[in-house]
């Protein structure tokens, strides 16, 4: 869920292309994490608090520091909780609309306990893009195999014969 949002912002022939300029945007990305999506005037507050959120965790995997990643973080907290006689979570935040940025920074620490190893960023040099690399033996380079890693496999083919021709 980090990863996907920070990869809402990439780049298209040459530009750069962000998916939370609009609010159809935010409602997708909302969708494809399973939150519900409000009414605009909600979306526009969740948008305000996703994209400093963003920035935070692409921050974070660039080493420019944790300051904004605790800052989004400092929003909410879990609270153990007995339901049906089972022990679970629930997540508290300051106000709604900072939920799933405190969710997506929540999970981008889970992911780093996990698996920061394998947190990478796409090896072609124009993507921008970050991806968890769960392949068996930990070589992914690429965010995706039939964009950046074809692209880059044309480039060093077209490089090869031209320096042979």
């Amino acid at each position: 869920m980090a990863l996907d949002l920070v990869n809402t912002v990439w780049v298209e022939h040459g530009a750069r292309a962000d998916q939370l300029d609009d609010l159809d945007g935010v409602r997708a990305w909302l969708s494809d994490h399973a939150m519900a999506a409000g009414p605009d005037s909600d979306l526009e507050a969740v948008r305000d608090r996703l994209v400093p959120a963003r920035e935070a965790v692409r921050d974070a995997l660039e080493g420019r520091g944790h300051t904004g990643l605790n800052d989004v973080l400092g929003h909410g907290a879990v609270r153990p909780v007995m339901r049906d006689g089972e022990p679970g979570e629930l997540v508290v935040v300051d106000e709604p609309a900072w939920l799933p940025a405190w969710t997506a920074a929540a999970a981008f620490v889970r992911m780093m306990g996990e698996r920061p190893s394998r947190v990478r960023r796409c090896a072609h040099p124009d993507c921008i893009l970050w991806f968890l690399d769960v392949s068996k033996n930990g070589s992914r380079r690429w965010c995706s195999m039939e964009g950046c890693g074809n692209r880059a496999k044309v480039g060093r083919f077209n490089q090869r014969h031209r320096t042979t021709g």
